[in-house]
């Protein structure tokens, strides 16, 4: 079994800026219900750790550890918390696939946008499920690429969802894991699976520039750029194209962007 699969972001500036963004309310609002004092969490494929951190500040004096398979990013989420000074956080560096943990050892265990970037997310999705302690949960969440949507239309971004559609693919992913969360947790033994979906939305002048200027950059510079070349999903004009729309895109005050995400709550 393979420790890591082929990430089709991989972790540009681009990339590892906008996960930077995340936080609890904006992407993981689902789980607040079920935080409580004194928990011990797991956040799986941690990434920067600002999600990691954020859960680590809601419950503490509990303990959250991040692992991500990246050793880059995991150092960069140790240098966040020690800047933002939340002490009761750890980071590894680790994988889905194999965690080092004991079963039944967390109370709560999130992945984010994890599951659509694994080639075998059942066996993820079983592994967090050992290390759940009983009556405790799994959490995740996955975006729903082919259900994006934006205004004003521009040519070269329906050319991005189509490209990342197929090299998501090419890379072994699932880049609308959000729709198969529940039948996944399910396939992987949980004993029940609550779900639930919402959306990101990029409106403001901060967000455009934030989330357009990151994929103008990804379309050309990113690990993105490689696999979609490689996949014959596009070819470097294409990628240009994509680049421009969304530059224009975040330009434009019109400018407003959907992504559609699926949730769920696995009980074990």
């Amino acid at each position: 079994m393979p420790s890591a699969d082929p990430y089709i972001h991989g972790h540009h500036e681009s990339v590892v800026r906008t996960h930077a963004w995340r936080t609890v309310d904006n992407s993981a609002a689902y789980v607040v219900p079920h935080l409580r004092v004194g928990m011990n969490v797991l956040d799986v494929g941690c990434g920067p750790g600002t999600i990691t951190v954020d859960l680590a500040r809601r419950i503490s004096p509990g303990r959250v550890r991040g692992i991500d398979v990246e050793p880059a990013v995991i150092e960069r989420a140790r240098n966040y918390a020690e800047s933002a000074d939340v002490r009761n956080v750890e980071f590894a560096q680790g994988s889905g696939y194999a965690i080092d943990a004991p079963d039944d050892t967390f109370d709560l265990v999130h992945a984010h946008q994890v599951l659509q970037h694994v080639a075998d997310p059942d066996r993820v999705m079983a592994e967090m499920l050992r290390v759940t302690k009983p009556g405790g949960i799994v959490a995740a969440r996955d975006a729903i690429y082919s259900g994006a949507s934006w205004f004003p239309d521009l040519a070269g971004l329906d050319t991005w969802r189509d490209a990342y559609l197929s090299a998501a693919r090419y890379a072994e992913g699932d880049p609308d894991m959000g729709r198969r969360l529940r039948a996944v947790a399910l396939s992987a033994g949980a004993r029940t699976v609550d779900s639930s979906a919402s959306i990101w939305c990029f409106s403001t002048d901060a967000e455009r520039e934030n989330w357009g200027g990151s994929w103008a950059e990804r379309a050309t510079e990113s690990h993105f750029a490689i696999q979609a070349i490689e996949s014959g999903a596009a070819h470097a004009d294409d990628l240009a194209e994509m680049a421009r729309a969304w530059r224009t895109w975040a330009a434009d005050e019109r400018g407003w962007f959907a992504m559609p995400h699926g949730e769920i709550i696995a009980h074990v």
